[in-house]
């Protein structure tokens, strides 16, 4: 049982998340045109709190979610609230291949810093975009790994000059890329601290 299973059922009570996940869906908006006909996937989506933020936006979006226990939290708000283009699903993309719809958005918000081969997953989101598909990632700027402490085994953020040039290797355009959001985070004998997230927003290129 992994941490965030015991984190889901209280994960949609913290104001931050909620404050932070409206900040990324915004941001989207912003950048994407015209998005009613697109079908959506939020990777890594916890409860789904930034799917929810777009299910108006979006004409379906896919949940998906690799601990069961934010999956069933996605699966009851769908029912509590009777989203009909919102769909919940436990499934691994490191691990697995998607052999289900293509999508014209991948939307991933503090995921690709816990993703040990992110190159990877950044390549296989690619291989499940629909031609002129964006991706839409908001994570953490480079940090000196005080964000998550002693014992974690992901990165420490990015810098965003070098994953723009890496994702634009792979035949995106990127077409913004800025902060969206900071987090003020208490830390063992440091006190407060502030961490920067960017949203970084690209199109695959039509080869």
């Amino acid at each position: 049982m992994n941490d965030f299973y015991l984190k889901a059922s209280d994960w949609d009570q913290d104001p931050m998340h909620v404050k932070r996940s409206l900040s990324v869906a915004n941001g989207i908006m912003e950048a994407i045109p015209h998005p009613g006909d697109m079908a959506a996937l939020e990777y890594g989506s916890g409860t789904g709190i930034t799917s929810f933020f777009l299910k108006d936006h979006f004409r379906e979006i896919t949940m998906m979610d690799n601990s069961p226990g934010m999956v069933n939290v996605m699966k009851e708000n769908i029912l509590k609230s009777s989203v009909p283009n919102l769909k919940a699903v436990l499934f691994n993309l490191e691990k697995d291949q998607w052999e289900g719809s293509m999508f014209d958005i991948i939307i991933t918000q503090m995921v690709l810093h816990h993703i040990s081969d992110y190159q990877n997953i950044l390549k296989i989101f690619s291989s499940i975009l629909n031609p002129e598909g964006y991706i839409a990632i908001a994570d953490l700027y480079s940090e000196d790994g005080s964000f998550h402490g002693e014992g974690f085994n992901g990165h420490n953020g990015f810098d965003l000059g070098r994953l723009s040039s890496e994702i634009c290797s792979l035949g995106f355009d990127i077409i913004s890329a800025n902060k969206c959001f900071s987090i003020d985070k208490e830390i063992p004998e440091a006190g407060i601290k502030r961490f920067d997230l960017f949203l970084l927003i690209a199109r695959k290129m039509n080869k």
